[in-house]
Parts: C-alpha cells; structure tokens; sequence
C-alpha cells in the first residue's frame, strides 16, 4: 500500500468505521483511474456495503482560500437531495403517517383544492405531476430571488401551484416545484422542520456527521468546498454558486462527504433504516423512459461484463456534481464528488470506471448474506 492509499485509508478510519479490503494491486488499479482522469479535482469512495475499499481526495477544495482537498470536505449534492428527500417521505410511511396513493389535499388542506384533489404524493416524487417548473423558471428570470428566504407556503403558492401541464401520472417532466410541495407536506405531518427530520431519521442513526441541510450560499457552511469553474484568466477560477433557499431543500438543499454519502446509501438502501417494503417501493420504477423511481433511478448497467441492477443519482449545482451510485444485490457503492464544474459525463465514466475496478477478482458470492441473515 502506497502513501496516497495510507492516507485515505487514515483518513476513512478516522470517521471509525472503514473493514479495509481491497489488496495493494488493487489499489493500484484504482489510482491508475484516477491518473487516466488528471483534471478532476473533488472526492472519491468505493466500497462494499459498510467496507470502504478505496478513497482519494484530488485537488482544491477552495482555491480562494487555498485549502487542499480532503476526504472530510463537503459538497452539494443538488437533485441527489431529492433521493435523500424520498427516503424522509418513506420514513413517515413506515411511521402510518402518510400513503403515496391519497389526494395530497388531505395532508396539504392549504394547497389548491382542484389539482390537490389531483395530486399524490407518488406523482410529485416521481416527477409524473404535471405541475410546471415554476420555481426554476422564476430563479432565471431574477437570480436576486435565490437568496430571498419565504415561508413554504408562500413559497408553494407562488412557485408550485400553477395549472398542470398535463393530467398526473401520464407523462414525465422534471419540476424542481414538486419538491415544494412535498416539502410543506412533510413539514405539516411531521410536526417538524424538514431539516430535523433529515437529522432524526437518517444522520443520527447512520452517524453522519458530515452531512446535512444548508441554506443560502453553502460556503457558510463549516469544510464547505466552494463551487468553482477553471478559467484561462487571472486568477485561474471564477466562483460559481447557486444559493438554494430553505424552502428548497429538498430539491437541493442536501451536503455530504463522499464517505457519509456511501454509508447514507448502504443505510437506506441495505440496512434498517426503512422497511423492506418501503425501500422496495423507493427503488421501483415509476416512469421506463427515463428509469425514475422515487426521487432517484433504477437501471440496468454493464458492469463487469454483466447487467446488473443499480440504483444512482447524479446531482449538479453551481460548480457542484455528483454521481452517487449502488448495484442493488452486491452491494458495491461508489460516489464521486467534484467541485469544479466538472464535465457530467466524465464524472460518469469516472464512477463507470472506478465501478470496473471494484468488480477485478470480486466474487459477489463471497460477501453475499445467507438468506434470513
């Protein structure tokens, strides 16, 4: 093992949880990836259920301030926060306290009674609602509004209460505006703030201490990285931020670490977190076109020369992106993490590649549980 590998590997044990795995030759083929890709400057976590296998961190995590980058920097997940936002929702299913089939006006008596007798919560979580995407729309014609803070029902009417675009559950259109309201549905049910919900339900139990809800600009946030784009200019960068008010977190409000991140999707997706019931429910497709489940996707991938059933996300926002991905019966995680306006299908062949590497002389069989265990 190399000193780069002793150092993340230092670094992973000192978040206490890391069953290192993977052999010095294997490592090595993890760095040669990360050499193939010599301009990305971010995070990187591949393991296997709670195993971390290998962590590099590359780069900047704030070239204003000069701070190299680490494996405890955090980042914005953008649309990622819409999975995390899902997994909350199923939470409060597990708890009796909401069903994704009934008419959102019982939960949601403020909201318009015509399209809210309409609307389920499946339909907003899955992007099937037809409610337009009034809030991004609003967010480019005045940028000034990122950062006007409004209370979630105002927010709702005046960003997520237009008339639909077509009848729910017919077609698919990506509304960040579905996420306001599902928003102000949960908050209502839950008696809480949905930053507390996030806190109670997932960090708390998974220990993610380097996770969260932010909002406004994310670099008030402690080891934030400052999203960033490269530039042929003096100096070689520009800031590229894209302050998320409160009222939308759930559609971007989310940060993590690359290592918090894996352990959020081996929690939820393989632990106990949720029932098998609601994590089946998550997963399932709701739209084939566009493989989207419940605020994430599940697809088919080659992987090792086989499909193999996946469930991932990518997230973008600002300089921010995010490929967070996990083959469902292997339970192999890998999450990648950039803060400098990296190219998103690069970052996706970085994780398709880094994915390759954790399947060399892996024999899922060896690791797979008995059945009831």
């Amino acid at each position: 093992m190399d000193r780069r590998q002793c150092l993340a590997l230092a670094g992973a044990l000192a978040l206490g949880r890391v069953v290192p795995a993977f052999a010095s030759d294997q490592g090595a083929r993890y760095d040669a990836v990360m050499t193939d890709y010599y301009d990305f400057n971010g995070t990187v976590a591949v393991g296997l259920g709670a195993e971390v296998w290998y962590t590099n961190a590359l780069g900047s995590a704030n070239p204003q301030t000069n701070t190299p980058m680490a494996l405890t920097t955090r980042f914005e997940t953008g649309s990622v926060s819409k999975w995390v936002a899902a997994m909350v929702v199923m939470k409060l299913v597990d708890m009796g306290k909401l069903a994704l089939d009934e008419p959102i006006i019982r939960y949601l008596p403020a909201y318009r009674a015509d399209t809210g007798a309409q609307l389920t919560l499946r339909h907003l979580m899955s992007h099937t609602s037809g409610v337009p995407n009034q809030v991004l729309e609003a967010r480019k014609a005045d940028p000034a509004m990122r950062s006007q803070p409004l209370e979630q029902m105002e927010a709702v009417r005046r960003y997520a209460s237009g008339d639909l675009r077509f009848k729910p559950g017919t077609q698919w259109d990506y509304s960040h505006s579905n996420w306001l309201i599902v928003k102000a549905i949960v908050e209502q049910v839950s008696g809480q703030r949905y930053r507390e919900c996030v806190a109670a339900w997932l960090l708390e139990p998974l220990q993610l201490r380097n996770s969260g809800i932010f909002a406004g600009d994310s670099d008030q946030v402690a080891g934030m990285a400052l999203g960033y784009t490269p530039s042929a200019q003096t100096p070689p960068w520009t800031r590229n931020v894209s302050p998320v008010p409160d009222y939308m977190a759930m559609a971007g409000g989310f940060y993590s670490t690359a290592i918090d991140m894996m352990f959020l999707m081996n929690g939820v997706l393989g632990g106990s977190v949720l029932t098998p019931a609601s994590r089946a429910t998550l997963l399932r497709v709701q739209h084939q076109g566009e493989h989207y489940a419940l605020g994430g996707r599940t697809q088919l991938a080659g992987i090792a020369g086989q499909p193999r059933e996946c469930a991932w996300e990518d997230g973008s926002n600002g300089g921010f992106r995010l490929v967070a991905r996990r083959v469902l019966a292997d339970e192999v995680n890998v999450v990648v993490f950039s803060n400098s306006s990296y190219d998103h299908r690069k970052l996706g062949q970085l994780a398709s590649a880094l994915t390759e590497v954790a399947y060399a002389g892996f024999n899922p069989m060896r690791y797979r549980k008995a059945p009831g265990a």
